[in-house]
């Protein structure tokens, strides 16, 4: 058969891909007669495109389907997007600002058109990105978090919500944005050190010449304070504890309170209180009753109750009220200081802390059971670690603020009535009333203008992609809920798992899903979180148009364990690829042997040990697939490929001086090479599929994809144990010798072996003169009379005589004092983190033994190579 000289990723790709969804293999139906093996996909925003953490969380949940689908589970990969209110929003507007048309002239009903349309043309970019990856997905499952049984199931669990007293409205403190004008969750805040100014004001103590003086980074709230707050314990303010002061510029009259809240070391130890402005603050007001004055406007523009620079903007207003208190010498001195300033994640506008009508859920009732089932083990946290976060979160929890003043999303099913005897009455139902259920009036009915928080319908997302609120006993929610695993960011632990965690228990009695991965962040290889802002992060497709998928993927799970962060860097992509011409180029060496029934079979020893391998390998990958080590898994197929396959079975076997090899030898290499490409066919998808057309038999699946996975076998572990002995001794010989293996009959190096290792080595003593050149082989008690340099194999010593290297002692001191400088450096390394107490102390038990065994090995190395420089 003809095969092409190189790997050409892009032809390849597109054709299986095709051919997989023509042939429907990635479609699921409920059949009793299969295992369900589930995962519903973190749906991505509508408006977003592929970066770099999709790809590690896609390329991981891929990997985990098509093994279920190769253990013969009926394995369903539900996509769908979110329409992301915020992001989407932002987008339109900015869409419609570069068109000279203004949201504010548009009716809700004309936005909401244009949003849509908008979505239509832009919200199948990341799917067709995903489909390039190589991710199968039952696309025909897709789902939208506005589809009208998603939005029919959100209705219908806000209404039931608010009748179990869960749901209320109420003024609260929001993060708000000013830009957005919307009130916005935690995570779609970023911070950023910056170098502020703190500046000193005085207050004048009413009916005294004295004054209090208080730091602030925000002079501009002063307008706002209707207290200042000490520590009861503090000698300096004591005797001004229950005083009053006059706020500057404005001499309203505020008390002076005492709180062990405040801390003495700050600032001057004295806190100008803000309710309404300030999160701590709030909590302060309502501890203390303080009255809260809301000086600001939904754009961040001074309001009327701040009764100075009305309509005047925040950041202005802080210069004149500065210039001001400089006037009237109150602003006594400036520091610069570093602090974190909280930003709008879709506007970049600097967030303002401001009190708001919203709606809320109540959160304790549902955050203990969501506790409980973690605890408990019924849900499995990948790594571990995170448990300890997810308590400490649920421990503290707060009411979730639900309503965001957009036009896009969820509208809150909740109406008001106009008239006057209605002014307090709130009707909350799925569809809109046809009277006011008190004045029955028909005219004066409105509903609420604000829609849901984007995760409100997200943390529904398990049960809704399967109808499960709509319909709670239809067949596919029965058969698929809960699902197996949720891959996702540990950034969004809180704000999106806890809370399917939370509504799976509450509204199905029953956990969502039975296991989390966590990813880590994928920073560049300065450390630095990717994104497209820093422009330090890569166009993943571009990356596959030069790779190739299967180089992406493989490239960038080699590194990446549960939980644990990704240093980016293109090396990585490129070891993908060139991974993949390795297996590429595997084939194209076996394909081009010639199997013949004539030759002897002699390679029964090579067989029986690569075997045996294949077989540890199998059984050592479902452990670690087991225990959710996906990152680790690729790594021990990939040594099994290059190392085990490749560099050694292949080596042993390859036929020399011609094509011809004998025919067991033959079919059982392409048996081997055919369940390597099994193994690695969850992680590369399209070579695998490719290569497995020229290899499998009639009688065997048409394709890779439908496969059955490798199941482990009989392992010769004594035959293993031997053989890793006899490639110690080949790796030792190469290095000794420069590193190159040397052609047969064409050197005078005398290998001596200790006669203690020759029932282990001597059945290899073919493959030994084959993979060195070295021709003179002995076993000998004592040591060689000839000048010779020493090493050890399982602690016993064996020589290698090497008469040119002899003639050129100069040279060869010089590589074993390199060798000798690089072991030490490596050894310090060791050193200095098996001596570091952080180390030692978040470290498990079977990293440090790792550490250790590293370091016993070099020490090893380190007595050789320095016996070795003093006989030369």
């Amino acid at each position: 058969m003809v095969i092409e000289k190189t790997y050409t990723p892009d032809q390849v790709e597109q054709k299986w891909y095709r051919l997989w969804e023509e042939k429907k293999y990635f479609h699921s139906s409920p059949n009793p007669e299969k295992e369900p093996y589930c995962i519903v996909i973190p749906p991505p925003n509508v408006t977003g495109v592929l970066h770099m953490g999709h790809v590690l969380n896609n390329t991981i949940q891929d990997v985990l389907i098509r093994k279920a689908r190769m253990e013969g589970k009926e394995t369903c990969w539900v996509p769908g997007t979110d329409h992301a209110s915020i992001a989407t929003e932002a987008k339109v507007v900015s869409m419609l600002k570069e068109q000279g048309i203004e949201k504010k002239s548009l009716s809700r009903e004309e936005f909401l058109k244009h949003t849509w349309a908008w979505t239509h043309k832009h919200g199948g970019i990341i799917v067709e990105q995903l489909k390039r990856l190589g991710v199968s997905c039952d696309w025909e499952r897709s789902k939208f978090t506005l589809d009208k049984d998603l939005s029919d199931s959100v209705t219908k669990v806000f209404v039931e919500l608010y009748k179990a007293g869960l749901i209320y409205r109420g003024f609260r403190m929001v993060n708000w944005d000013p830009s957005g004008k919307t009130a916005i969750s935690d995570e779609e805040i970023y911070y950023k050190e910056s170098v502020s100014s703190l500046y000193y004001i005085a207050y004048q103590v009413i009916g005294s010449d004295e004054f209090i003086t208080i730091a602030t980074t925000r002079p501009e709230t002063i307008l706002g304070d209707t207290a200042l707050c000490v520590h009861p314990d503090d000698e300096r303010y004591k005797n001004f504890i229950g005083k009053q002061v006059y706020v500057p510029l404005i001499k309203r009259k505020i008390p002076v309170i005492a709180d062990e809240y405040v801390d003495m070391t700050f600032g001057t130890g004295c806190l100008k209180v803000t309710p309404a402005h300030d999160q701590n603050d709030y909590r302060l007001g309502i501890k203390h009753d303080l009255p809260f004055v809301n000086i600001f406007n939904e754009d961040a523009t001074l309001s009327s109750e701040a009764i100075l620079f009305t309509g005047m903007e925040r950041f202005q207003a802080r210069k004149t009220i500065l210039k001001e208190l400089k006037k009237n010498n109150q602003l006594q001195k400036t520091e610069k200081i570093k602090n974190n300033i909280g930003y709008s994640e879709r506007t970049h506008a600097v967030i303002e802390p401001r009190l708001s009508l919203q709606w809320f859920l109540k959160m304790d009732t549902l955050a203990k059971p969501a506790l409980d089932v973690v605890e408990k083990g019924q849900i499995k946290f990948h790594p571990e670690k995170f448990i300890n976060l997810y308590r400490h979160w649920l421990e503290n929890i707060h009411d979730w603020c639900i309503s965001r003043q957009l036009w896009w999303g969820h509208r809150i099913p909740a109406w008001y009535c106009d008239c006057e005897e209605c002014k307090d009455l709130i009707i909350v139902q799925s569809e809109k009333p046809e009277k006011c259920p008190r004045c029955h009036c028909t005219k004066h009915l409105r509903q609420d203008e604000d829609v849901l928080d984007t995760w409100f319908s997200s943390w529904l997302w398990p049960i809704t992609v399967f109808n499960g609120i709509n319909e709670p006993n239809n067949k596919e929610f029965l058969y698929y809920y809960p699902t197996n695993t949720l891959v996702t960011a540990p950034e969004i632990l809180f704000f999106w798992v806890a809370r399917m965690i939370m509504a799976g228990l509450h509204f199905k009695e029953n956990i969502p899903f039975k296991n989390v991965y966590f990813t880590g962040i994928v920073r560049d290889k300065h450390g630095k979180k990717m994104s497209k802002s820093l422009g330090n992060s890569p166009e993943p497709i571009a990356l596959i148009n030069k790779y190739g998928a299967d180089a992406v993927r493989t490239g960038m799970l080699l590194c990446s364990p549960a939980g644990n962060d990704l240093l980016y860097d293109e090396a990585l992509i490129i070891q993908g690829r060139n991974f993949t011409n390795k297996i590429w180029n595997a084939f194209r060496l076996i394909n081009g042997w010639k199997p013949d029934k004539e030759i002897p079979f002699n390679h029964s020893l090579a067989l029986r040990w690569f075997e045996s391998k294949l077989n540890q390998s199998i059984a050592d990958s479902k452990t670690l697939f087991n225990d959710f080590k996906i990152s680790e898994a690729l790594m021990l197929i990939y040594k099994l490929t290059w190392d085990d396959f490749c560099s050694n079975f292949l080596e042993m076997i390859k036929p020399e001086n011609t094509d011809s090899i004998d025919e067991q030898t033959y079919l059982k290499t392409v048996s081997y090479y055919k369940s390597i490409l099994k193994l690695l066919h969850p992680f590369l998808p399209f070579i695998t599929e490719e290569l497995w057309q020229y290899l499998r038999y009639p009688e065997e699946e048409n394709h890779i994809i439908n496969a059955n996975f490798p199941k482990e076998k009989e392992v010769d572990t004594y035959l293993l144990e031997n053989t890793e002995m006899f490639f110690q001794l080949i790796t030792t010989i190469r290095k000794l010798s420069g590193g190159r293996k040397k052609e047969k009959n064409s050197n005078d190096d005398i290998l001596v072996i200790s006669n203690a290792l020759k029932p282990i080595i001597e059945p290899f003593s073919l493959y030994l003169s084959k993979l060195t050149g070295i021709n003179q082989i002995k076993f000998n008690r004592e040591a060689p009379t000839l000048s010779a340099i020493s090493f050890f194999i399982k602690d016993k010593e064996c020589f290698y005589i090497n008469p040119v290297a002899q003639k050129n002692d100069d040279k060869e001191k010089e590589n074993i004092a390199k060798e000798i400088a690089y072991l030490s450096g490596f050894l310090t390394s060791i050193n200095n983190k098996l001596t570091n107490e952080n180390f030692l102390h978040r470290a498990k038990a079977d990293i440090i033994e790792k550490e250790l065994l590293k370091k016993k090995d070099v020490e090893g190395k380190l007595r050789i190579l320095e016996a070795n420089l003093k006989n030369l």
